[in-house]
């Protein structure tokens, strides 16, 4: 690795300084995983990406920066990784639109980036990595190494849905009147007078196996 022009060099191709920190993030995206591939590497440089668009330090230490990630799987951990945004802290929400697609949100100002592989960003990746011996060998190199203009498509977005709502009030609780299960962070649904959680109003994606017995069938 050779320094050009404000860039480091590799194996010929140019990228932006920084490159150790994209390493450093792969290397701890492939630990969660035991191997590292091409939509881990996608996340991590959508996340770094979010990152210098807003103005905010990555990954985070706060909770300012949420992210609407639009698929499930490696790509989202790599965002994670990437932005300090995790669905076990509750600054991810997964909409599975199944794109490997993510808004990122300042809370502080409402704005809000979202980011996608661009088109062609699996030929610009076999471009920048012409010594691959496969594809997917290619698509994991070539994506660590196209400048984000010519990998990603990146655009302002305003929310259609309440910033307050998806935040929600951490640490709230009520008690769902039908089941008498707990309902966190606003999440229950008023109808009818009643206090329910989503499934008892209707929104269940389940049902019991076996008819439930009550105490008067006893």
């Amino acid at each position: 690795m050779t320094e050009h022009n404000g860039h480091r060099s590799i194996e010929g191709r140019h990228c932006p300084r920084g490159i150790a920190d994209l390493d450093n993030l792969l290397e701890a995206c492939a630990s969660l995983h035991h191997h590292l591939c091409p939509r881990q590497v996608l996340g991590v440089r959508m996340g770094l990406l979010a990152g210098r668009w807003l103005g905010l330090p990555t990954p985070q230490t706060d909770k300012r920066m949420l992210v609407i990630m639009e698929t499930y799987g490696c790509a989202a951990d790599g965002v994670s990784v990437a932005s300090g945004c995790w669905v076990g802290r509750r600054t991810m929400r997964i909409l599975d639109f199944g794109k490997v697609a993510a808004t990122f949100v300042d809370t502080l100002t409402a704005r809000a980036v979202r980011i996608a592989p661009r088109a062609d960003s699996r030929q610009q990746a076999l471009y920048y990595a012409p010594d691959a011996r496969e594809r997917w060998q290619a698509y994991l190199i070539g994506y660590q190494r196209v400048p984000d203009s010519e990998l990603f498509k990146t655009e302002e977005v305003v929310l259609n849905v309440s910033l307050a709502s998806l935040l929600s009030r951490e640490g709230y609780r009520v008690r769902c009147q039908v089941c008498g299960e707990e309902v966190f962070n606003q999440r229950e649904v008023c109808l009818h007078g009643l206090t329910l959680c989503r499934a008892c109003a209707g929104e269940s994606y389940y049902e019991p196996s076996r008819p439930v017995i009550t105490v008067s069938e006893v």
